[in-house]
């Protein structure tokens, strides 16, 4: 087993295994592209989620082989007879998973990479030939990059996504009337209900920012969480938001968020899926360390008392406990104040010259060279 770089200089045919979630693939896509930047005419496959593709269709250069992980052991199966005869050069096996595991098995390949043992749970280790070296305290679209910096992939300073929007998406943005004026997104839930924040201070954050002059709108999927909370904001809001939970698809909510002054969500994919684009995130954090999983490129906007709440629980530090420790607790989002995200959001506006805009319907609201429009459609 080595940490050493790979020994397959001129890869042809690579694949990527990572599963789920929203979140994660989205920060995988920087670490495919920067691959795809290094070899162009190298071959990409990469084994997904069913949810997952929906986004992902059509990302440039990436045959996608759709893994659906309600089908059980069928899906396995199904995995092994469309990979039969196939061989790549290199796999990475990005998903930490027994299940996952059992999936690579599946998949021939030359060099198997995996995550370094410390990080290598459920046994992955066992299932791989070689290793990512080890980093300190990495966000987890950094651990991603290890996976092409490994095999020779220049990663630069960090993440760059180019991702897929197709004219389709664009012209279901158009339609939107309530769209076409200056708005900031909340995604209120994430999906686990202690990780939501109350919904009286959602309402009334929606009401300053309404104030402020800035739209709001709603977005999440259609899940029974996500619909009874947003229709518990909606109840005890002064304003009118735009209601568009469980009324987008996957690609079509990346157009609205793309298009967006400004995004506020806990931990959930929107908010990711937004840093994509560039549009700038508060995030929400109590139950996990904001620099292994908050928005990449808008920490510094994170509310969040995930650290000191770790030593409250723990009696220890950050530095003392594992990078990845999450916290439980049913009411730990009570900790952030209505107050404290009113602040936040003034501060983004004011950093980020956000209310100087004009209300241009389509317009990219600030500097931003990372996505790319392509009809798939």
């Amino acid at each position: 087993m080595s940490f050493m770089l790979s020994k397959i200089s001129d890869p042809r045919k690579i694949c990527i295994l990572r599963f789920s979630s929203i979140g994660d693939v989205c920060h995988a896509v920087a670490a495919v592209q920067a691959i795809q930047k290094k070899w162009p005419k190298a071959q990409i496959t990469w084994i997904i989620g069913k949810t997952e593709f929906r986004l992902l269709k059509g990302l440039a250069g990436v045959e996608f082989v759709v893994f659906d992980k309600s089908m059980g052991f069928k899906a396995i199966t199904k995995l092994k007879k469309e990979l039969k005869g196939h061989h790549f050069d290199i796999l990475l096996h990005m998903q930490v998973s027994l299940r996952a595991s059992m999936a690579s098995l599946c998949i021939s390949a030359t060099e198997k990479w995996g995550f370094d043992k410390k990080r290598a749970r459920e046994a992955q280790w066992l299932f791989t030939n070689r290793r990512i070296s080890p980093q300190d305290s990495p966000h987890v679209a950094d651990g991603f990059l290890s996976f092409a910096s490994a095999i020779g992939a220049d990663v630069g300073s960090g993440p760059v996504w180019q991702m897929p929007i197709a004219q389709v998406e664009l012209s279901w943005f158009a339609r939107i009337q309530e769209l076409k004026t200056r708005y900031v997104v909340i995604s209120p839930a994430a999906s686990q209900a202690e990780r939501n924040w109350k919904a009286d201070r959602y309402a009334a954050l929606c009401d300053y920012i309404e104030s402020k002059g800035f739209q709001v709108v709603l977005c999440g999927s259609n899940s029974k969480i996500e619909n009874s909370l947003t229709q518990e904001v909606l109840k005890q809001c002064q304003s009118e938001p735009v209601n568009l939970v469980g009324k987008t698809t996957l690609r079509q909510l990346l157009v609205v968020l793309k298009n967006a002054q400004m995004v506020i969500a806990p931990d959930t994919g929107p908010s990711h899926m937004a840093v994509t684009v560039g549009t700038p995130v508060i995030g929400l954090y109590m139950h996990s360390n904001p620099q292994r999983t908050g928005p990449y490129n808008f920490r510094d906007y994170v509310v969040s008392h995930y650290e000191e709440t770790l030593k409250t629980i723990t009696g220890k530090s950050i530095q003392d406990n594992p990078w990845g420790k999450r916290i439980k607790g049913e009411h730990l989002m009570e900790y952030i104040s209505l107050a404290e995200v009113q602040s936040m959001f003034d501060r983004v506006v004011n950093e980020l010259k956000l209310d100087e805009f004009e209300n241009t319907f389509g317009e990219q609201k600030y500097s931003c060279d990372v996505i790319k429009l392509e009809s798939v459609g």
